[in-house]
């Protein structure tokens, strides 16, 4: 059986001889044991401590459905028809469900659904990291700025901030028999790398998320190495080779001292827990579900992504992470070079004709469908990305505004976020862009006050934590939640 990889890691200025390398508890890999000690996790966190506001909390469960690469607000859902052409680009807007609420032409089934929606559309990051990608997946994800020497090249650290919806999974009560956190249908890097605030990071391994895999090719084929026996291993085998393992005392022993190896055995029982659960198996596959349910959402595996984040949720696991997943032979086929939503090039042909529909039908169906199952009050959905795209058209990477079919550049200073259900109040928008949607004009947010309103929907008010030195500090302590959408 094979044993765990490990690597070097720097933790607070320091380097952490042994520190675990694999985040994803790779079961037919990761059932075997160490050969040698490691390090002290950076952080280990009490249990969440009962409270009263707690048990009021409205919603179970959270879908985050992350747009990566930045989507562009001022063509999709804080439209600017009244400015330059050059501004307000080629799309129109239409009404909306929601009196009041336009939303650009090409999402006419969200259109209908907009009534269940609250768009911030005062979110920005008010130059607190640098105008690019991996700073701004950082601060949207974990709530915590990036600062402004934060690199773009910067991968996730073992001493970073944690995931928003690692948090969620450390402070609620374990499921039962699913995972309390599930990240699909990619991760959110190539290659096993993780990008800045995608992990738990200090708060340790056992609360990053379970990785399910999706195939573009096979939109119903979802794999998830934590749920997958290779060749010729049974259940039955697994538990053998698991027990196996509890006669090797003096490894134990040796390695029982460290918080690290503590945490990584937590993951193992938990893969062996889910292996040998049939009904955790279940619930990840979306081929049950009719036909006409799967016909309503779409044939992409970003769409049964989104069905089975509500298959999950229906089976009470607390946060699911859909990130979307973009194709990269087809981005290069149609010209749309930055890859998924970021649009420096071909804008208009690339929102369009491919990635609009492939989100406006699969998301509109995935709110009416918890809203029809009685479940919307009880899921908080969050559409948000890592920034928006610059109000002005012409990027000079394609070709400036002269271009045939100019892009939209970087732009961390205006985005919107969409949520809807666990409390909030649909139909509403939150704050405003200036009149071309450069920055926030009223009630400006933060990725901060968007973190804590996750928080404050889960009925998560005890963000207190334990560092290994046994002295608490704040998970966040910047920001609020925004209390007038609910």
């Amino acid at each position: 059986m094979a044993i765990p990889s490990w690597r070097t890691g720097r933790i607070h200025g320091k380097m952490e001889r042994n520190a675990i390398h694999r985040r994803e508890f790779l079961v037919a890999s990761g059932l075997g044991f160490a050969a040698a000690a490691c390090g002290p996790t950076v952080l280990a966190v009490p249990p969440m401590k009962e409270t009263p506001t707690a048990s009021r909390a409205t919603a179970k469960s959270t879908i985050l459905i992350w747009l990566n690469g930045g989507p562009s607000h001022v063509d999709l859902w804080d439209m600017k028809p009244d400015a330059p052409r050059d501004i307000r680009g080629d799309f129109q807007s239409i009404s909306t469900s929601a009196p009041g609420i336009d939303l650009c032409e090409h999402l006419p089934h969200l259109a209908r659904q907009a009534h269940h929606l609250a768009l911030v559309r005062s979110l920005g990051q008010h130059g607190r990291g640098p105008n690019d990608h991996h700073p701004g997946y950082y601060y949207n994800l974990t709530g915590h700025p990036p600062g402004e020497s934060f690199p773009n090249s910067r991968l996730a650290q073992p001493d970073d901030w944690p995931f928003v919806g690692s948090v969620v999974a450390h402070k609620l009560p374990a499921h039962p028999s699913l995972p309390s956190l599930v990240w699909l249908p990619t991760k959110s890097g190539e290659n096993g790398i993780h990008r800045p605030g995608a992990i738990a990071a200090r708060l340790g391994v056992q609360h990053d998320p379970l990785y399910v895999e999706g195939k573009h090719a096979a939109p119903l084929d979802f794999r998830s190495p934590a749920l997958t026996l290779e060749g010729e291993v049974t259940a039955e085998r697994l538990q053998n080779r698991h027990e196996l393992l509890k006669t090797i005392s003096d490894a134990e022993r040796e390695l029982d001292g460290s918080a690290s190896v503590r945490d990584y055995k937590l993951h193992q029982r938990k893969a062996l827990s889910l292996l040998t659960s049939q009904g955790s198996k279940t619930a990840f596959d979306v081929s049950r579900e009719p036909e006409s349910v799967r016909q309503k959402y779409g044939n992409t595996v970003n769409a049964m992504s989104m069905l089975m984040a509500r298959r999950l949720v229906e089976a009470g696991v607390p946060f699911v992470t859909v990130y979307w997943y973009h194709d990269y032979e087809e981005d290069k086929k149609r010209g749309c070079l930055g890859g998924a939503w970021d649009t420096h090039w071909k804008n208009f042909s690339c929102l369009k004709d491919y990635l609009l529909p492939q989100f406006d039908q699969p998301f509109a169906a995935l709110l009416d469908d918890l809203h029809t199952r009685g479940l919307l009050d009880q899921t908080l959905v969050v559409v948000t990305s890592e920034m928006g795209r610059t109000p002005k058209l012409g990027d000079p990477r394609s070709g400036g505004s002269g271009a045939a079919e100019p892009g939209r550049d970087h732009w961390t200073h205006c985005q919107t976020a969409l949520l809807a259900g666990g409390g909030i109040r649909g139909g509403q928008v939150y704050g405003s862009s200036d009149k071309i949607g450069a920055y926030p004009a009223e009630r400006q947010v933060g990725p901060e006050h968007i973190v804590h309103t996750i928080y404050h929907a889960m009925g998560i008010h005890d963000l207190e934590a334990i560092d290994n030195q046994n002295r608490p500090y704040n998970l966040l302590s910047e920001g609020k939640p925004l209390m007038e959408l609910f």
